[in-house]
């Protein structure tokens, strides 16, 4: 598989096997114009060889690794299959995050957080409100305006607002930034220290600590699917911006979750506690956000040698965007994604699932795991940097050609192949991927937000 050796060349894992494939290379309920279903199947594949090789650094011997592609085209969608007691799901999206008519275009806008929501109306001069009100309000605001300007005015105001680009027009405003050049998965070295990692276990990555500084969808994908493979992860949120209900169950599935006041002295200490038995710090902040908080790759390397920092961003670029937060939905939006899956030509489209979240999520995965791998054989430990605009370049590189139609299987009836409980009453997809013949499982069950002391257990 071309796309997976390109994949595993960034993780430093070349001329290396990936997972046995099983079930259909293009799933029906990932039909998209665009690459959708190979760059999921690869991006789950490359975490599975990632861990593959850690095992074979830890103990000498690489596990068989075997993949189910329907398991991974339900995976993609996993947050849309999440089931409480009564068999309900969560609405991912509030009604002010979705796409607009500007005067010249399309504006893409996200306010699922209230603080978002709030920037957003209040940056073109609106008062909140009932949804139904509030919505006709902004539609007839936006709509006097020229696309860029909204994105201007509201992203000026701390709000998320972006303007619909052809993939051309994204490469021009993007072209002196980091993330047209970056690979995939971008390795650095970091630094050197003497910590061991724990002796080995049953699973590749099992007595790794991991440390998870991220939210929504592609941090905690990631994360959890560490968790998946042994690791043990301890989740941290800031009690002053707690999480959406969606993602207070799905982002905290396969860890422990608690919360840290960084804005106190007492809590900035803790964190740098936990950071000192960690083997492994996922963020996922803009670049420098977390400076203040000592935690940017470059200090964690002087007060934490041998620590594995991932860093996760939407843009990954500097000046304008680069200090820019951002989520899926609007980067397809800025790269060309809408108008490379437009259905007419008039109106921008959206991708099957969220992939950028989702493939981004395993990528982050596949990267901690060879950077352990690497550090288990050297010593060294890495940098290992992931965006969501990288891995839309990505996608629009491999090109497009026509959906693919096919009925395929009921969504529903296939999700639930791959559904498992999660205690409490609810339930979701299981983990994609198999380690010689044995599924893998969820740990930490079931799902507690915020719950868990801030220790390692």
């Amino acid at each position: 598989m071309a796309l997976l050796d390109g994949v595993l060349a960034d993780l430093g894992l070349m001329d290396i096997a990936g997972p046995r494939l099983a079930g259909d290379p293009q799933p029906a309920v990932l039909a998209s114009p665009l690459a959708v279903a190979e760059s999921a199947i690869v991006s789950v594949a490359a975490s599975l060889t990632a861990a593959a090789d850690l095992a074979s650094a830890r103990t000498g011997r690489r596990p068989d690794i075997a993949l189910d592609t329907e398991h991974v085209a339900a995976a993609m969608r996993s947050e849309i299959w999440l089931r409480d007691a009564d068999g309900r799901g969560i609405d991912g999206f509030a009604p002010l995050s979705r796409l607009w008519q500007a005067a010249d275009g399309w504006v893409r806008t996200h306010a699922n957080y209230s603080w978002h929501r709030t920037a957003l109306l209040a940056s073109l001069g609106l008062h909140d409100g009932r949804d139904a009100e509030v919505q006709a309000q902004l539609a007839h605001v936006i709509a006097a305006r020229p696309a860029l300007e909204v994105e201007r005015v509201v992203y000026g105001a701390g709000g998320l607002a972006v303007a619909a680009r052809t993939q051309a027009e994204w490469q021009a405003d993007s072209q002196r930034t980091t993330a047209g050049t970056s690979p995939l998965v971008n390795m650095v070295p970091l630094s050197r220290g003497s910590m061991p990692l724990a002796k080995p276990g049953q699973l590749p990555a099992s007595g790794v600590k991991v440390l998870d500084l991220t939210r929504v969808i592609a941090g905690p994908v990631g994360t959890r699917m560490l968790g998946a493979l042994g690791a043990d992860v301890l989740r941290i949120d800031d009690p002053h911006r707690p999480e959406l209900a969606l993602h207070a169950v799905d982002g905290v599935i396969g860890k422990a979750s608690t919360s840290l006041d960084a804005r106190t002295a007492n809590g900035r200490q803790a964190l740098h506690r936990l950071l000192e038995q960690a083997d492994v710090l996922v963020t996922g902040y803009r670049p420098g956000a977390l400076r203040r908080l000592g935690l940017d790759p470059d200090q964690v390397a002087d007060q934490h040698p041998g620590t594995i920092v991932v860093t996760l961003s939407a843009w990954e670029m500097a000046g304008t965007w680069g200090g820019r937060r951002g989520f899926d939905s609007l980067v397809q939006i800025a790269t060309g994604i809408g108008w490379a899956t437009s259905s007419d030509g008039s109106q921008p489209g959206s991708l099957p699932c969220q992939l950028l979240d989702h493939a981004t999520g395993y990528l982050i995965a596949a990267g901690a795991l060879a950077a352990l791998g690497r550090r288990a054989r050297t010593g060294d430990a890495t940098h290992v940097s992931v965006s969501l605009a990288r891995t839309a370049r990505w996608l629009l590189d491999q090109g497009s050609t026509p959906a693919r139609q096919s009925a395929g299987d009921d969504p529903k009836r296939q999700a639930d192949r791959y559904r498992t409980a999660l205690g409490n009453g609810w339930s979701a997809i299981s983990p994609p991927g198999e380690l010689d013949g044995r599924r893998l499982s969820w740990p930490h069950l079931p799902p507690a937000y915020a719950q868990a002391p801030p220790n390692w257990s």
